[in-house]
């Protein structure tokens, strides 16, 4: 075991405390020690100086270590900032878009991508473009033959969410209301909330885009369909341990024009003062909150927005800050 004697190991903490106490600079490091062991022992021809790694590991075995080390804090459950999903009861269906791949003297083509957080049930939609209203059609397709979610998380962008202008209620967050879904908006530039769906599309780019040359779109549909009957086949044993899905409403008919009922959720975070901006409006949370993270729940049933605290430390302590008064206005829809 090659381990220096213990005469040098005494000497290298006694020469830490000295340093700490009276060095000029205030260093007393592994580096500052082999400096100073150096100069003592260029009169001794014959003393071996310790490497840099060597002296921290003597300081690490004599406990001579002022660091602290760093507190590693679990993972938040998955969909912890919703607690039916993060307890399992709940499904919870997130989308997305890939934009703008290029088929080689051919289009752009978009993707509509969406998977399940408990089930890994995916879909994936190519087009030439993706609207609102085709966002629309392809949910209501999916949702007929797979059921539907308790939740539905999106992004900000506008196909999603509709204009962002205050107090707008776009065509898929209407849709998914008419359903009974919950749409949950993930809060802007912030990681983590969509890294469901962002993983499931590196899965698509390197399953399916990657790996073949395509001529036309028809190309990538047929391809794109072959991947996710594999990737649905290959998730059947969490499928069945999934949340259940409702069953589709067999006489449902979309109204864009009917009372807006139900609930969306808004993740936000708060300003310096303790404030958060929800559809146009910026509401008073609360002072001791101020640039961190919460959760609007819009009810627009009870005509009222409540805001709750999120911290991913402590996932399952979601205390309500304040509850404001809020009423959609009453205008028609522009189809």
């Amino acid at each position: 075991m090659n381990r220096e004697p213990v005469a040098v190991e005494d000497l290298v903490r006694a020469i830490r405390q000295d340093l700490k106490q009276h060095s000029a600079l205030g260093e007393y490091g592994a580096a500052a020690i082999q400096r100073e062991l150096a100069v003592r022992a260029a009169t001794r021809r014959d003393e071996r100086v310790p490497s840099v790694r060597t002296i921290g590991r003597i300081l690490a075995r004599r406990g001579a270590l002022d660091g602290r080390a760093r507190v590693r804090w679990p993972a938040p459950p998955r969909g912890w900032f919703l607690p039916a999903v993060a307890a399992g009861r709940v499904e919870l269906d997130s989308f997305d878009i890939i934009e703008d791949l290029v088929i080689q003297k051919g289009p752009f083509i978009h993707v509509l991508n969406g998977i399940s957080l408990h089930g890994g049930l995916c879909g994936s939609w190519p087009r030439v473009q993706i609207t609102a209203t085709y966002t629309v059609q392809a949910l209501i397709e999916h949702w007929r033959e797979c059921g539907l979610p308790g939740y539905a998380k999106f992004d900000n962008d506008m196909i999603f969410q509709g204009a962002h202008l205050p107090d707008t209620f776009g065509r898929v967050t209407r849709l998914c209301l008419s359903l009974g879904v919950t749409p949950v908006c993930t809060p802007p530039r912030e990681m983590g909330f969509q890294a469901d769906v962002e993983n499931y599309n590196g899965r698509w780019q390197a399953k399916v885009w990657r790996r073949f040359t395509f001529v036309t779109l028809q190309d990538v549909v047929a391809q794109s369909a072959r991947c996710v009957a594999a990737c649905r086949q290959r998730a059947a044993h969490r499928l069945e341990s999934a949340p259940p899905r409702r069953l589709f409403p067999a006489d449902w008919q979309l109204d864009f024009q009917a009372p807006l009922q139900g609930r969306v959720i808004y993740l936000r975070r708060t300003n310096e003062r303790g404030a958060a901006r929800v559809l146009g409006h910026s509401f008073p949370v609360s002072t001791t909150w101020a640039q961190r993270l919460i959760r609007a729940e819009v009810d627009l049933s009870d005509q009222q927005i409540r805001f709750y605290a999120l911290r991913r430390r402590q996932p399952t302590a979601q205390p309500l800050l304040i509850t404001h008064p809020y009423q959609a206005p009453r205008r028609r829809f522009q189809e």
